[in-house]
Parts: C-alpha cells; structure tokens; sequence
C-alpha cells in the first residue's frame, strides 16, 4: 500500500430528491419530499407502502458518447446520469479518461436482474422468449458496462452487498487509490425500482403504508427508492497535478460482519461500532461534525444505530437521515448518502430529517428538526445491510 491521499473531486445524483445535486440539496434543505404510491411497477396487495420514484419527466438521459449501443436498463441510465454530472464538476471529460487508469467500482443489489419477469415465466410455461433479456442483463453490468464503454485501463468492479454495496464501493475506491492500482476511480452506486424487492420488503413487514420517519419514536418502517449516486475519488497528487480542486478527502474506511442475523443487525451494534472504528482509526470521535445515519426508519435498525452513535459520539451528535427524501435506494443508498456527506461538509450544513416528530429514548441520538449548521471538519456516512454487513466512510474537509 501506497498511503496515497485520496480525494473527491465530483459528485453527481439523481433520486426522487432531484435530478441532480443542486435540485435534490434545495429540496432536501427546504424539506421537499414526493413520496407516493408506485407508478412504474405493478403490484396487487392490500398493504401498500409509498416508494421514491425518479419521475420520468424530470430528469433527461446522458449525452455520454458510448462505444456500442446497448439497450440499457434504467439502473445503468440512472449511473449514467449521475456521471455525467459528477464527471463536469470534476473538470473531466469522457476523452481524458479513455485509455487511462481509471477504475470502476459502483454497487447495486436489484440492478436488472429482477425485471425480467415475464421471461421467466415464459420460460417456466415451455415457451421460447428469445434471449434478449439474458443479453439485456450481461450487457447491463454497471461498472463492467462504464469500464467498456469509456475504454478504461483500471481495475473494475460491481458490488452487490444489499444495502452497503454503495458504501463499499467508495471505500473500494479509496483502497485502490491508496495501493496505487489507478489514479482516479469512478466510484458509487445505482438501482432502480422493482416489483420482487418491493414484495419481498413488503413479505418482511418492514415496509411503512406512511412516508418514512427515520428514528421517530411512531416509526413503522421503510420507503423503497431508486436511482444512483456518483462520486470522482482520484489521489490527491493527480488532482493537484491537473489543477482540479479537491471537495474532501475520503480519509477512512471500515467495514464488518455481524454474523448475527440474516436481516437483523447485532442487538449491541458491535460490527456497526467495528466499522466505524476503522473508519476513525486514531481520530477523535470529537471531531466529527455529523453523521449521515442509514436511518431506515425500521424499528430495531433506527434503535442499534442510535444507540451505536450514541456510545461512539456522545448523545448529541448531529445525525441526519436522507433517506426521507431518497427512501431506501438499496444498492444506491450509501452512494448517495456518500454524496451527501460531501455536500453537507462542502455547504457546512445539513438538511431536516423530514418526517421525524417524537423522540425515542430507545435510539437516544435526537436527528435535525431543522437545517443544521455544522462544523467543516469530519463527517461520517454509515450503512448496515441485510446478512450483517456494516460499512462506514469518513469524510474530511481537505486542509
């Protein structure tokens, strides 16, 4: 390993919170959110839950020259977009990067794979539907399809880790960096809305039939989302070297099995606490001006979390839960909440944890009730995920 340092020179998103950074932030800090019943999948149950859709109309596919045509998925055209504006930030464009080493790391956990339904059941009856949906799905890799397609010369990788996948992914990235694989790395992740996850979350009881309210003390559950989250992670010496100012510095990274539970994290939180850990390594958990929680709005995870935070970082730690404006974008959710860890330390604030009312003992950490201004320091992103998986990404203001 290199040491090198590691910075983050773009960001880009799109979710239900915007079409990009700058439309999502103004919602989120004046507390917009468009929760509603889906409109893109099909779904026959009595108990409904709301979901985060990417409206069709507000957001436009990327321009991005691409080597082939493909058919692309929506989770792929979602990367794509988020990309594309993480890219301009970044004062890149898609010809500085071909032939370079430049890595690909972005998570999902649905990506295509479950909208093939008709296909299977085609296949199920004897029938022949032609392999148009297996082509669909190989061509449809994220990080395989953007390595492709943009000629990159570096390291590549899709992460499918439930719920920390997009966290992963830009620890990825920054171990990349550090070990001197490549110089920069297009890091993140990407999903879109389906009908099996939205079931299945339904089957669990863990869905809310109300807008999500992210550690409050009448929280019944999860909103699903989708969409994608981009981040341009590159050494700090190849930014300087090309003049590209640097956001922050991804200045730590921790991840952890509970081993506990196949859906339920540690009652103690102790791989949540070990992830975070690593992220600090000798840091003082002082200095830290917030924490970007994974706040899912679920009963027992809202409580390990907080209780988690709480030990770590004292009761009163600045906590803000995003996914009230995202819902739970599964593979895409740390990524954007990666992304808005950055905005938060960049802007020095962070935005109400919409639909958060009455305090729960039982979590102890209180999230904002109104934007919050915060110290332009340290900020933490963190994720616990189906199989026990915990992940958590430092974030610090460049000196």
């Amino acid at each position: 390993m290199t040491n090198r340092a590691t910075v983050v020179t773009g960001l880009g998103c799109l979710s239900a919170a915007g079409r990009d950074l700058d439309t999502a932030w103004k919602n989120m800090m004046t507390g917009v959110a468009r929760p509603h019943p889906p409109t893109k999948i099909r779904v026959e149950t009595k108990r409904l839950s709301p979901v985060f859709e990417v409206a069709d109309g507000e957001w436009r596919p990327s321009n991005i020259p691409l080597g082939r045509p493909v058919d692309k998925t929506l989770s792929v055209e979602y990367f794509l977009s988020a990309f594309e504006e993480a890219l301009k930030q970044a004062g890149l464009s898609v010809e500085d990067l071909r032939g370079r080493r430049v890595g690909v790391c972005l998570g999902t956990t649905v990506g295509c794979t479950l909208n093939d339904e008709r296909f299977y059941r085609d296949f199920r009856t004897g029938l022949e539907p032609g392999l148009g949906a297996i082509r669909r799905f190989l061509d449809n890799n994220p990080a395989q399809f953007a390595s492709e397609a943009l000629d990159l010369r570096g390291p590549v990788c899709t992460i499918n880790n439930a719920c920390s996948s997009g966290t992963d992914a830009v620890g990825q990235a920054r171990e990349w960096i550090q070990d001197g694989l490549c110089d920069i790395v297009i890091a993140g992740g990407t999903d879109e809305l389906s009908r099996i996850p939205y079931l299945g979350f339904s089957a669990l009881l863990n869905t809310s039939e109300k807008a999500c309210k992210p550690f409050d003390a009448r929280r019944d559950g999860l909103n699903l989302g989708e969409g994608a989250g981009v981040l341009i992670v590159e050494s700090r010496d190849h930014a300087a070297r090309r003049g590209a100012p640097a956001l922050v510095e991804v200045g730590g990274y921790g991840c952890s099995a509970d081993a506990h539970h196949i859906t339920a994290p540690h009652p103690g939180g102790l791989g949540l606490e070990r992830a975070v850990r690593q992220a600090l390594a000798d840091r003082d958990p002082r200095q830290v001006s917030f924490i970007n929680a994974h706040g899912t709005a679920t009963v027992p995870n809202d409580m390990v979390e907080g209780q988690t935070l709480a030990r770590l970082f004292g009761p009163k730690v600045a906590v803000v839960g995003t996914k009230s404006y995202t819902g739970h974008a599964l593979g895409a959710a740390g990524a954007l909440e990666a992304v808005f860890t950055v905005q938060g330390l960049v802007k020095g604030e962070i935005p109400t944890t919409r639909g958060f009312e009455e305090p729960d003992p039982e979590c102890v950490v209180v999230p904002t009730v109104k934007p919050t201004g915060v110290a332009r320091t340290y900020a933490i992103s963190t994720s616990l995920a189906f199989g026990g998986t915990n992940s958590a990404i430092l974030m610090s203001v460049v000196p």
